[in-house]
C-alpha cells in the first residue's frame, strides 16, 4: 500500500486484464458509459458542498436508527448489539437490472449513457509515451552539449555510438528509479523525484567502468551531461503536468471515480475532490448502504447502488478507480472482499484514511502484527529544519535585495512623487507564536486610509476576516499598478532578513482578525508568516477565508524545503498572471 494523492491510499493497482477470477465478466471489453443522473450542485456550485452540510446537521439517533434497519435487507447486515459489519450473513449482490427493478429509487441512477472521453488507459498511455520520448530527446541532448565542453569533436563513430547510447540509457535510468508509474501521473512528486534518483543512479553507474578503465573522460561526461538530462527530464514533467491539469479542469483525461461510504463520508470525500478539479478526480456517482440511500440522494449526492454493487457498477459505469471511506460501513472484511473482488477488473482501489491536510511525506505504512497500520509523523516546526528555512531565507534574500536595489529605489520615488506622503507603510503584525513585529510595504493607499477601514467594513460587511476590496477608493493611483503586479510587498524582504518573516509562510494578520480566529485557525501561527505561501500561489483575495485557512494549514502540517521551493517558483507565475492581485 502506498500513500498517494491528498490523503489516500493505494491498495490495489491498476492491472492488465487476464486471467480469471470471482468477477471474471469485469475483463470482457465493453463500451465506456456513465449515469445520466449527475449529483445536483450544493448552494456553493460544488457537487458535495450542499449535501456535507445537510448530512452534517443530520441527528446521530436517526442515523444509528436507519443503519440497524439495514439488517432486514440482508445486504450489509448490522448487528444491533455491537454495531460491526456482519459479512457471513450477506447474501450474493444482486445484478444491476434486479435491484433498479426491486427498488424504484435507483432505476434511474443505474440506466448508462456513453462517455465520450478517452479512458485512464489511453490517456495515460499517450502521456507516458510523450515523456519517454522527451526524455530520450533530452538525453540525447544533454550529451551533446557535454561533448564540446569535453573536448570530443562531433561526427566521429564514438561520438554516434555515445549520443545513441544515451538515447538509451537516461530513460532506462529514470524507469528503474520508477519514474514512469501510472499512478503518479499528475499527483504528488514521486514523478520528479525518480528523476533525481535516476540522476544519482547514472553517475554512480558511470563511475564504475570509469574506475575499470581509469578513464577520466567518463567520469567527467556523466558528471556534466546527467545532471543536465536531469534539469531537461524534470522541465519536461513540469510542463507536461501543466498541460495535463489544464486538461483536467476542463473535464479532460480525469480518472472516473465511484467513491464508496457511508453518506456523510461519501459527501465528505466529494465535496473535496470536486473543490480541486486538478487533482483529475470525476467522482460519477457514490455507492451507500441501502439504509443510506433516500438520505444521501435528498442531500445531492448522485447515488448509483449499495455497497454490493460496487463491482458489477465498475464495469455498467466505466469507472478507472474505487474511493473507500473511512466509514463504519467499509470497515472489517469490507474492504478486503472488495479487493478480492476488482484483482484483475483493471481499476485502482484508493483508500481514504480520514486524515484531512496531512500529505504523503508524514504518512507510512508500518506492519504492525501482520497488520499494515497508517503512522502518522508529528508536524516539524523546531529544531534542524527551522535552522535550514532560516539558512534558505538569507541567502536566497541577501542575494536578491542586492539584484533588485535599483528597481527597489525607482518604487520609491515613485510612490514620494505621488503624493508627497510617506514612502514605507508601516503595520503591526502578528507572527510566529501569537508574537507581534512591524510589517514594511510600499505605500499604496492614501495617507488617511486607516481611518476609512472603519467606514468600509460597515459598508462591505460580507467580506470576512481578510478585508480586500477589488475597486478600494483608498489606493493611489502607483499603488494600484504596485498592487497589480505585487510590488507593494518587496520592502517585506527586510522583514526576512530581520527574522520575523520568511520568505514562504501564511500572510500575517492584523491583531483584530487574530482575535477573531477560531481554534483551528490559530495553528496558522505555529510558524513565520511569509511574504509568499499557498494562498498567494492558489488565487489570493479570489478565495474564501474559509479556503485561506485551508491552505494554510496544508502549509503548518506538511512544510518541506522542496515545498516552499515550488511555492517560490510559482509565486513568479502568479505575479505575471495577476490573479486575485488587488
Amino acid at each position: 500500500m502506498a500513500v498517494v494523492g491528498t490523503g489516500f491510499g493505494l491498495v490495489g493497482g491498476r492491472q492488465d486484464v487476464r486471467g480469471t477470477s470471482a468477477w471474471h465478466h469485469l475483463s470482457t471489453p465493453r463500451r465506456r458509459t456513465a449515469p445520466r443522473t449527475a449529483a445536483r450542485p450544493g448552494p456553493d456550485g460544488a457537487e458535495g458542498l450542499g449535501a456535507e452540510r445537510e448530512l452534517r446537521a443530520r441527528d446521530t439517533a436517526e442515523s444509528h436508527d436507519a443503519l440497524a434497519a439495514s439488517t432486514t435487507h440482508g445486504s450489509h447486515d448490522v448487528s444491533p448489539d455491537t454495531g460491526s459489519l456482519d459479512v457471513v450473513r450477506r447474501r450474493p449482490a444482486d445484478s444491476a437490472g434486479e435491484t433498479a427493478r426491486r427498488d424504484p429509487r435507483t432505476q434511474a441512477a443505474l440506466e448508462p449513457t456513453p462517455v465520450h472521453t478517452p479512458g485512464l488507459a489511453a490517456w495515460t498511455r499517450r502521456y507516458t509515451l510523450g515523456v519517454v520520448g522527451s526524455d530520450v530527446l533530452v538525453g540525447m541532448a544533454a550529451v551533446l552539449l557535454a561533448l564540446p565542453v569535453l573536448d570530443i569533436p562531433f561526427g566521429t563513430v564514438k561520438t554516434v555510438i555515445i549520443v545513441l547510447g544515451a538515447a538509451l540509457a537516461w530513460p532506462l535510468a529514470i524507469a528503474i528509479s520508477r519514474g514512469y508509474e501510472r499512478s503518479n501521473i499528475g499527483v504528488g512528486d514521486d514523478e520528479m523525484r525518480a528523476v533525481m534518483r535516476a540522476v544519482v543512479f547514472a553517475v554512480a553507474v558511470g563511475a564504475v567502468p570509469a574506475a575499470i578503465t581509469e578513464s577520466l573522460g567518463v567520469v567527467a561526461l556523466s558528471v556534466i551531461a546527467v545532471p543536465l538530462a536531469g534539469l531537461g527530464s524534470i522541465a519536461v514533467r513540469f510542463a507536461a503536468r501543466k498541460n495535463l491539469h489544464r486538461q483536467q479542469r476542463a473535464g479532460r483525461n480525469v480518472r472516473r471515480v465511484i467513491v464508496v461510504g457511508s453518506a456523510y463520508a461519501t459527501a465528505d470525500l466529494t465535496s473535496v475532490l470536486t473543490r480541486e478539479p486538478h487533482a483529475g478526480m470525476n467522482v460519477i456517482g457514490v455507492c451507500v448502504p441501502r439504509s443510506d440511500v433516500a438520505r444521501a440522494r435528498d442531500a445531492g449526492l448522485a447515488v448509483i447502488g449499495d455497497l454490493d454493487q460496487v463491482p458489477e457498477l465498475i464495469h455498467a459505469y466505466a469507472a478507472d478507480a474505487v474511493a473507500v471511506t473511512g466509514s463504519d460501513a467499509t470497515r472489517h472484511n469490507y474492504l478486503r472482499e472488495l479487493s478480492w473482488a476488482l484483482e484483475g477488473a483493471g481499476v485502482e482501489l484508493l483508500v481514504h484514511p480520514g486524515l484531512v491536510e496531512v500529505a504523503g511525506p508524514r504518512m507510512h505504512i508500518r506492519p504492525y502484527v501482520g497488520l499494515p497500520l497508517l503512522h502518522v509523523e508529528q508536524p516539524h516546526f523546531t529544531g534542524w529544519r527551522r535552522f535550514v528555512k532560516r539558512a534558505t531565507d538569507l541567502a536566497l534574500t541577501g542575494a536578491g535585495v542586492l539584484v533588485i536595489s535599483p528597481l527597489l529605489a525607482a518604487l520609491a520615488l515613485a510612490v514620494k512623487l505621488n503624493d508627497g506622503g510617506p514612502v514605507i507603510f508601516r503595520q503591526t503584525r502578528v507572527g510566529l507564536d501569537g508574537s507581534t513585529f512591524t510589517m514594511l510595504k510600499f505605500r499604496s493607499m492614501h495617507v488617511d486610509a486607516e481611518a476609512k477601514l472603519a467606514e468600509l467594513r460597515a459598508g462591505n460587511p460580507d467580506i470576512g476576516h481578510m478585508f480586500k476590496m477589488e475597486d478600494d477608493p483608498r489606493i493611489t493611483r502607483v499603488g494600484k499598478f504596485l498592487r497589480k503586479f505585487s510590488l507593494d510587498e518587496l520592502p517585506q524582504l527586510f522583514n526576512v532578513l530581520s527574522g520575523s518573516m520568511s520568505l514562504v509562510g501564511p500572510r500575517p494578520p492584523l491583531q483584530s482578525e487574530v482575535d477573531g480566529y477560531e481554534d483551528h485557525a490559530r495553528r496558522r501561527l505555529l510558524v513565520t508568516p511569509g511574504l509568499t505561501g499557498l494562498w498567494q500561489v492558489s488565487g489570493r483575495s479570489l478565495l474564501s477565508w474559509e479556503e485561506t485557512v485551508r491552505l494554510d494549514l496544508r502549509y503548518v502540517e506538511n512544510w518541506t524545503l522542496t515545498l516552499d521551493l515550488l511555492i517560490l517558483w510559482k509565486t513568479f507565475f502568479a505575479v505575471v498572471a495577476r490573479r486575485g492581485a488587488y
